[in-house]
């Protein structure tokens, strides 16, 4: 099977969508972080699941109460990073399809290639935002660990949800995005060779 321009940009167009909803469901859903809680003597639900933006509210409760610490500082200036990251990633997929919609009708290898890095820039974002936040809710979880003792929280679980599952799909299908319309570049002059030898 020879792989054409227009297959290959299809391909790119459909995971560029994919990317795009995948990121808006990781964004507002409330399962990036989940919390098991065994013990016996709490009051709290058994299990309390958190959306991206869940994760602090107890952490800033606690400091305003005993003043910051300087983890809870790093854990604040984590966390603003975290809610510029992640949504300008989604903007900017939102302008990506634009510019590679453009660039695919007008076979610009030019156009091409500045889709493509936008694309992949739009990966790192993501990858950020993802890593940033894995790093946010370790330091979360010692803090809280701190306060509440080793003892309690052996009996506490916790894991990431499917949400941070959709945000690593959208960094994936991002990057295959990026590759996709990197291979359309290449089969731009083959592809305008072949017209030009078409028969009349």
């Amino acid at each position: 099977m020879k792989i054409t321009f227009g297959f290959v940009v299809v391909g790119g167009g459909l995971t560029g969508v994919l990317s795009f909803v995948s990121l808006a469901l990781a964004i507002g859903t409330e399962y990036w972080y989940i919390i098991e809680d065994k013990r016996t003597n709490h009051t709290d639900p058994a299990r309390i699941n958190s959306g991206l933006w869940g994760v602090t509210d107890d952490v800033q409760s606690h400091a305003e109460d005993t003043g910051y610490s300087e983890s809870e500082r790093q854990m604040k200036i984590m966390h603003n990073v975290i809610a510029i990251l992640l949504p300008l990633s989604l903007v900017m997929l939102v302008f990506g399809g634009i510019c590679g919609l453009v660039s695919s009708l007008a076979r610009s290898r030019t156009l091409l290639i500045g889709s493509a890095s936008y694309f992949l820039l739009c990966s790192l974002l993501t990858l950020s935002g993802v890593s940033l936040y894995i790093r946010y809710s370790q330091k979360a979880l010692e803090e809280t660990e701190r306060r509440m003792g080793r003892e309690q929280m052996a009996q506490v679980h916790t894991s990431f949800g499917w949400s941070m599952g959709m945000a690593w799909i959208s960094f994936l299908l991002e990057v295959i995005t990026g590759l996709l319309l990197l291979l359309a570049v290449k089969l731009v002059p083959l592809t305008q060779y072949e017209e030009s030898v078409a028969p009349i």
